[in-house]
């Protein structure tokens, strides 16, 4: 079910796999302040052990560097926008200075080629403290760790993302991976909310995608 604070934009519908699903679970958000512009990155992720095609995988960095790039032009330090896309789904955080800005941030994100969908979660408010976003660094870190140390759950699967305490799960998983994926992740120190932003495949599916010999991955 989608939380009422994520919005959710779709641009195109794909043919293949399942629908994109983002659901809220324990505390609501909270935070202040205002400005900066930027693209956050995942990490990099072998190909031969990412769920995406490697075409997908390209694209991904492509619609991350062009819609930073963009933002960047547009906005300069009015706000700080994480962009991150997943499968050629992108992911919005961070904060804007003004409801005018934010449209602005969804127009160009939109924009961008090979976007298929959105999932808005800017707030329009200051910019955190270096502390405080330190603070979401560390919670990704441990959130990755936690994913890595579980022998039930492949960690390279997910895509994790934080900010203002709320951890942004992504990935091609199973129903089976993203509801463990969760609990692991509530457990988590710093964890104040869990939104997932997954496309989910069957399990069939998922027998298909794995590598005969898969090499062990962190958490992107």
């Amino acid at each position: 079910m989608t939380p009422p604070c994520a919005r959710h934009t779709p641009i195109a519908r794909s043919a293949g796999l399942a629908a994109l699903a983002a659901a809220s679970l324990l505390m609501p958000l909270s935070g202040c302040t205002p400005l900066v512009a930027g693209a956050a990155f995942g990490g990099t992720v072998l190909v031969a052990t990412d769920r995406r095609t490697s075409g997908a995988q390209l694209e991904d960095q492509s619609i991350e560097l062009k819609a930073a790039g963009r933002l960047r032009e547009q906005l300069g330090d009015r706000a700080r926008v994480s962009v991150t896309s997943f499968n050629r789904r992108v992911l919005l955080t961070g904060e804007v200075a003004s409801e005018a800005d934010r449209q602005t941030v969804l127009r160009i994100v939109q924009g961008v080629e090979n976007v298929v969908g959105l999932v808005d979660e800017l707030a329009v408010m200051g910019s955190p403290s270096l502390t405080a976003r330190s603070a979401d660094a560390l919670v990704t870190a441990r959130v990755k760790a936690a994913l890595l140390d579980a022998k039930d759950v492949s960690a390279n699967a997910f895509k994790v993302v934080t900010e203002r305490g709320t951890v942004y799960l992504m990935g091609l998983v199973t129903q089976r991976e993203a509801d463990r994926a969760t609990a692991i992740t509530r457990t988590v120190p710093g964890v104040q909310r869990v939104v997932r932003v997954f496309e989910f495949i069957s399990e069939a599916d998922l027998a298909r995608l794995q590598p005969a010999n898969p090499a062990p991955s962190p958490a992107q």
